[in-house]
């Protein structure tokens, strides 16, 4: 909290300075007390670690039971063997997810360092972060973490430089003959989990309070999304990646030149650098989808230049991209593909040189010249590329299929197993319909094609055949809204904590989907209708907005967009995700009064012990995506991912009839109570859509639930479960505590069952629980409110 204090001074005498009538204005900063763990060190929070590692045990999942890490190897770690350097495979497979966690980690934190120098060098360190009048806490994770409470761009930068230097210490302990077990290997890695969240809240504080991004305003506008929204008769700039900073500067260089007025260009995005040229430009922007239609987009030969910045951009699209004549401008040295830097060189030589030809693109490194160059070169290749912008006839395509043996190779190198060499087949004797199918359900990777030993253009087929359904690929999404803000945490946090709403889903991730992007949609709405509050980024956001009711309305459009009962959110990009374990955190300062600066532990106990919520990353691929889910995880928030989840190789579990796991400390007795597990797991993986909604509702149980809480809690999971599974599930005795838990609706049917297993009430219901003897200590006998 911020207020200045001013005073005048009428007559006093300082040594031999007078001052008379003198006015002082000093501005003074009231702090809360810092908490005991302002900047953890790896070892720090090990405690709560092994609390959590204890309860929720490693089960790993080895892709191979080798380790070839060093020149050792490769050490075959099956049967119980060790490496040359004395490890085993629990501790190796545990290292591989600090691997992969510190490489999402470093990404999230090099895009935010990449953010706020350009930031910074636009508007000066002593810009503030202002989130408006709803916001006080701007930065809950950094403040969590670091205790820095941030007030300008500045002060961004001292978080940021404790960020890197933790990860750069958890990266050293991944090397050959440095730490040697699988828990203290989780707990690095749930350290990291917790650094990308503050590196990801850096990241987006400054591009929305810099950039103005929506500050957490409820009714958003509408963007349009999907693949058939673009305008193709105009010249169109693509932006692929997850950086905005040259989104913004083509913005700028188009309201600069005027060209914005006279509408000549499109701007259009694929992936999480879409959502935030749409929050910086309010909604004139388009968004043409997830990650996993940037290699259909660059094929059908729509992008007239291709602006490229960071993170899950294909390898292949400087290739892909030549064989239509699209430009590529790659815009940061950490993504250059090969392509010669044209930095140097003035905008006009530059846009005349890839005219030409000569070279497939080229990497420029100055924010303002992308911009400029960006919009002359497409305007110029526009006029240059219009054959490739036409729709093949049904007869091309057969002519194409006729080199199909069906030999199924293509099948066999799908990630998904889709039946696409039937489909070639029938398109090769003229039916396009099963293609069309397969193409629905398909990731865009073009690993079938790869693996074709006729050379068949398989994705450009696929590509073709949905051709004709383009115009029907319009949808709608509100642009990502940003921070949750204070006053709706106010108005809902005690209804979270006492199960009166039934739990915040958030649904993030990438587009490694089972079976389409179709499921977001579905479960969202299942989940709003339920009255769960829906928070949504990246990938799957979008994903969520491509599907229409029976009436024609998206699941933006059906529900509202306040952080409230039955609402769908699109908090935005990928970035944006530290605005949900933002809001979590927020919960446990604004309705429990408990500090967050610098108290990791505590929080992440309250949040546990009390705030019914659960992360889907149904989509998951990502190494960003396995750090994200991973500070949720430390944090105390579950996360499940869809049946390719399982790649990560491990999962964190409980197991609901060991007993033993499930007790935590009495906060007014000091005893130890017997709570249930709730929450059941920390990372789970599902198999299908169904477990998964079925799981995500039973993972927001928690044991503050009030006796109507929890019935309203179970009476979700009952009613899922049966509609599912046609049965009542085997596992609710042990979250009923009292009949006073069990749904009014399934009440007979539940008591028979508990009859039957033998249940008995609990002797002593606790709601107000820590797993942490020193917060115990802390709020000991009840003496202070722990909400």
């Amino acid at each position: 909290m911020e207020r200045e204090l001013r005073f005048r001074i009428n007559s006093s005498r300082i040594g031999s300075i007078a001052l008379k009538d003198v006015e002082v204005s000093v501005e003074e900063i009231v702090r809360e007390m810092q908490g005991p763990m302002p900047m953890p060190t790896i070892g720090t929070l090990r405690g709560w670690d092994l609390i959590l590692l204890n309860r929720y045990r490693p089960f790993y999942m080895p892709a191979c039971d080798y380790c070839c890490l060093c020149t050792y190897g490769k050490c075959d770690l099956s049967e119980g063997k060790r490496g040359a350097c004395g490890i085993d495979v629990k501790a190796q497979q545990a290292r591989i997810v600090a691997l992969a966690c510190a490489i999402g980690a470093a990404t999230h934190c090099s895009h935010a360092r990449h953010l706020v120098e350009y930031l910074i060098h636009k508007y000066g360190k002593d810009y503030k972060l202002d989130l408006g009048p709803e916001i006080n806490i701007v930065a809950p994770n950094t403040m969590l973490v670091t205790g820095i409470v941030p007030k300008t761009l500045g002060d961004l930068e001292k978080a940021l430089e404790y960020v890197e230097r933790e990860i750069t210490k958890v990266l050293c302990a991944i090397h050959t003959g440095q730490e040697g077990h699988h828990l203290d290997y989780e707990s690095k890695a749930l350290h990291l989990g917790m650094l990308d969240h503050v590196g990801m809240e850096i990241a987006d504080l400054a591009q929305t309070v810099a950039l103005n991004f929506p500050r957490g305003e409820e009714e958003q506008p509408f963007v349009e999304l999907g693949l058939g929204l673009i305008d193709y008769t105009k010249a169109t700039v693509l932006c692929i990646g997850h950086n905005v900073s040259d989104g913004a500067e083509i913005v700028a260089y188009l309201e600069r030149s005027g060209l914005k007025k006279i509408d000549l260009i499109e701007l259009a995005g694929l992936c999480c650098t879409a959502h935030d040229i749409s929050r910086h430009t309010h909604g004139e922007s388009k968004i043409i989808g997830p990650i996993s239609y940037q290699l259909k987009y660059i094929r059908m030969g729509f992008a007239d230049t291709i602006v490229i910045d960071e993170q899950c951009i294909n390898i292949k699209v400087v290739e892909e991209a030549r064989k239509v004549m699209s430009p590529v401008i790659a815009c940061t040295d950490k993504v250059m593909h090969g392509l010669p830097d044209l930095t140097e060189m003035p905008a006009d030589d530059i846009v005349k040189l890839l005219a030409s030809g000569k070279y497939p693109g080229a990497v420029i490194l100055d924010e303002e010249k992308v911009g400029e160059v960006a919009v002359k070169l497409a305007l110029r290749m526009a006029v240059m590329r219009g054959k490739y912008k036409k729709i093949p006839t049904l007869e091309e395509l057969k002519k194409e299929a006729e080199k199909c043996v069906r030999c199924h190779s293509c099948r066999r190198n799908c990630p998904q197993d889709l039946p696409v060499s039937d489909a070639v087949y029938e398109l090769k004797k003229g039916n396009p319909d099963l293609l069309r199918k397969v193409g629905e359900y398909c990731l865009g990777c073009g690993r079938c094609e790869d693996a074709c030993p006729r050379g068949v253009p398989i994705l450009s087929l696929m590509i073709a055949v949905l051709e004709k359904d383009l115009p029907n690929e319009r949808y709608r999404i509100r642009i990502g809204r940003g921070p949750v803000r204070d006053t709706e945490i106010r108005a809902v946090g005690r209804d979270i904590v006492l199960g009166q709403i039934p739990g915040v889903i958030a649904m993030v991730g990438c587009a490694n989907w089972p079976r389409g992007a179709r499921e977001n949609a579905i479960m969202a709405r299942e989940f709003a209708k339920r009255g769960f509050i829906v928070v949504a980024t990246g990938c799957a956001a979008m994903a969520i907005g491509m599907m229409k009711n029976e009436e024609g309305l998206t699941p933006y459009e059906e529900f509202g967009d306040a952080f409230d009962r039955g609402c769908i959110l699109n908090i935005g990009s990928c970035v944006a995700n530290a605005h949900i374990s933002g809001a979590v955190i927020k919960i446990a300062n604004i309705f429990a009064g408990r500090n967050i600066i610098g108290n990791y532990e505590e929080i992440a106990d309250y949040i546990l012990n009390r705030v019914g919520a659960c992360g889907i990353a149904w989509g998951a691929m990502s190494q960003k995506a396995a750090s994200i889910a991973t500070g949720f995880n430390r944090l105390g928030v579950p996360v499940i991912v869809g049946p390719h989840g399982v790649k990560y190789r491990r999962m964190l579990l409980g197991r609901e009839e060991d007993e033993e796991r499930w007790y935590a400390i009495d906060m007014r007795t000091g005893e130890k109570v017997y709570t249930g597990p709730a929450p059941a797991h920390l990372i789970y993986a599902a198999e299908t859509m169904e477990e998964c909604m079925v799981m995500a509702v039973k993972l927001c149980i928690r044991p503050s639930d009030t006796p109507q809480g929890r019935a309203i809690k179970l009476a979700h999971y009952i009613d899922l479960y049966k509609k599912y599974y046609g049965t009542l599930p085997p596992d609710i005795h042990y979250y009923i505590r009292t009949e006073a838990d069990i749904p009014v609706t399934y009440k007979n049917e539940i008591l028979d069952h508990l009859r039957e297993v033998g249940w008995k009430p609990w002797e002593h219901v606790c709601t107000d629980v820590t797993l942490v003897p020193r917060v115990y200590e802390k709020y000991r006998g009840g003496k202070k409110s722990t909400r």
